[in-house]
């Protein structure tokens, strides 16, 4: 019987990827004002950027025990013989922790194993497509997982906001963290860094900081071919200009995903938020 692959909603996958390579996604939850949505299913990145446009009050909250445990059980019921979860860093949401209960419901590790990807977004998202063509091949799940944490620890990833006052809210950097971004004219760069976002350095305008992140990501990719992907928040005009930059300084980039921020992520980056994230092969 087949590994099943389960992820969360941030993952970002690309369009059709988890139908076409079967994996299951949980949906993250996020509040605006008295509304109550579900990540990728009754909000989208339009809605969510206009919301915050008009400063209603947006929250986040992770995937319940009881709402991971029926995914999981669902794939071990449509004849699945073991399950690898693949999860946003437990750095950054309590949606891990709510896994490892979840899997202990259902028998524990040996029947559902729990993968931090230390990570968010497609760096989430390469480590969860891998696990699934790996799961497709025939691997068992311990190699299925295997997969998944060597593709996570390979990506890196790198973005620009308007403002850190969204991340400093929802607890996602320090209060002194976020005093790199508050002079005029002032884009923060950050970074996935041990599972963690960190402030990196910061730049002047928006232009700087597309050709700023194209330096970082060819950095990271380094000479051989690797993967990217480019998330933006209603900041459409800067991804297209980014993963131009991305194509003229990475000749082995085999391909590049373009992907809105859902609602989960893009409630505490903000519009105008602009990512880039690379995985060099092995």
């Amino acid at each position: 019987m087949s590994v099943a692959v389960v992820t969360d909603s941030t993952s970002y996958l690309p369009p059709g990827a988890a139908v076409s390579l079967g994996v299951r996604v949980v949906p993250l939850r996020v509040m605006v004002g008295p509304a109550s949505h579900l990540d990728g299913v009754s909000l989208s990145p339009t809605d969510l950027a206009a919301a915050m446009a008009r400063k209603v009050r947006v929250s986040t909250s992770r995937a319940s025990v009881a709402e991971l445990a029926a995914s999981y059980r669902a794939a071990l019921e449509a004849g699945a013989s073991a399950v690898v979860a693949v999860h946003l860093s437990r750095q950054l949401s309590g949606t891990w922790e709510a896994a490892r209960l979840a899997a202990e419901e259902l028998g524990g590790q040996r029947i559902v194993r729990i993968v931090d990807s230390r990570s968010v977004a497609m760096g989430l998202g390469f480590a969860v497509l891998s696990a699934a063509e790996a799961a497709g091949g025939g691997a068992s799940a311990a190699e299925v997982e295997r997969v998944a944490v060597a593709v996570a620890a390979r990506t890196r990833t790198f973005f620009s906001v308007d403002t850190l006052e969204h991340l400093r809210r929802g607890g996602r950097i320090g209060a002194a963290a976020a005093l790199l971004g508050t002079a005029l004219a002032v884009k923060p760069l950050l970074h996935v860094a041990d599972g963690r976002i960190e402030p990196l350095e910061k730049v002047r305008t928006s232009a700087k900081a597309v050709l700023r992140l194209a330096e970082l990501a060819a950095t990271a990719a380094g000479t051989g071919p690797c993967r990217a992907a480019v998330h933006h928040l209603a900041a459409a005009g800067q991804a297209e200009r980014l993963v131009a930059s991305l194509r003229q300084r990475l000749p082995a980039l085999a391909d590049c995903v373009t992907c809105e921020l859902g609602a989960v992520l893009g409630a505490h980056t903000g519009p105008g938020a602009l990512g880039v994230v690379v995985l060099p092969a092995a």
